[in-house]
């Protein structure tokens, strides 16, 4: 008779824990001779994970996924969440740190099932979700949270003329954004040497292009989006973020002057 998906996981489990304690045993055995050994750090999101999930999304039964879930896969994505909420301080939600957890594991439990293997690591895979959700929803809660200021204070501050003057600044602003990401994409493959710096470039002037659909204001939710994106470290992508904002500078600059576009 053919074991099911998560039947299967756990007979796996066994045999790849076996291997492991073997491992340790061999370590310890070669460690003899020397004082003291490193210990081996405890992770929370594990290659038995990984499994745990693959297993879940290809399983048929409601009761053995219900078993996976809770042995194997509940506390990593609590862990998970816990962690990014508080490493990234996404605390403008309604309901506190705990209820804030809650929602960002029911998001990862909906995208559980577009986790495909082969193509990056669970935990990889994962860690972008709960970032994505949070910044999303971070960045619009706070917007709301300005928003609600009492009408009489928000009308006393008021200048119509100013506003009426940046809302045709935001429209010039957006006809120069458009421009610029087609002239930009046409001279990256020159403007930068390496392959590395060409991906950063490229990913910047995606989320340049993508800036209606998402709501990031913050510099640092958008470096992590790049260094998502890209899989390179802050300091590169500072370099490149430096060479596009003196092009632009000196682009708008023309705009503003009638020379460009």
């Amino acid at each position: 008779m053919k074991l099911s998906p998560v039947e299967q996981f756990y007979i796996d489990i066994e045999e790849l824990r076996e291997k492991e304690r073997q491992e340790e045993l061999d370590f310890i055995a070669s460690s003899k001779k020397k004082r003291g050994r490193p210990r081996k750090k405890k992770m929370y999101f594990t290659n038995e994970t990984e499994l745990a999930i693959i297993a879940f999304n290809q399983e048929t039964s409601n009761k053995l996924k219900n078993k996976v879930y809770t042995e194997f896969i509940c506390y990593p994505f609590d862990k998970l969440a816990e962690n990014i909420i508080h490493t990234f301080k996404f605390y403008y939600f309604d309901g506190g740190a705990k209820e804030t957890q809650h929602e960002v594991i029911t998001f990862l439990l909906e995208k559980m099932n577009k986790f495909t293997p082969g193509k990056g690591k669970a935990f990889s895979y994962f860690s972008i979700v709960a970032k994505n959700y949070l910044i999303q929803n971070n960045n619009k809660n706070y917007k709301d949270l300005k928003s609600k200021a009492p009408i009489s204070v928000i009308d006393y501050q008021r200048d119509i003329t100013a506003e009426i003057s940046l809302e045709d600044r935001r429209s010039s602003l957006d006809i120069f954004m458009d421009n610029f990401v087609r002239r930009y994409d046409k001279i990256i493959e020159e403007r930068f040497k390496s392959i590395r710096d060409k991906r950063i470039a490229y990913a910047i002037l995606k989320l340049f292009e993508d800036r209606k659909n998402i709501e990031i204001f913050n510099k640092k939710a958008l470096y992590i989006l790049i260094r998502e994106m890209t899989n390179t470290k802050t300091q590169h992508i500072t370099k490149v973020v430096n060479v596009i904002k003196d092009d632009f500078a000196s682009m708008y600059k023309k705009f503003e002057s009638g020379k460009l576009f």
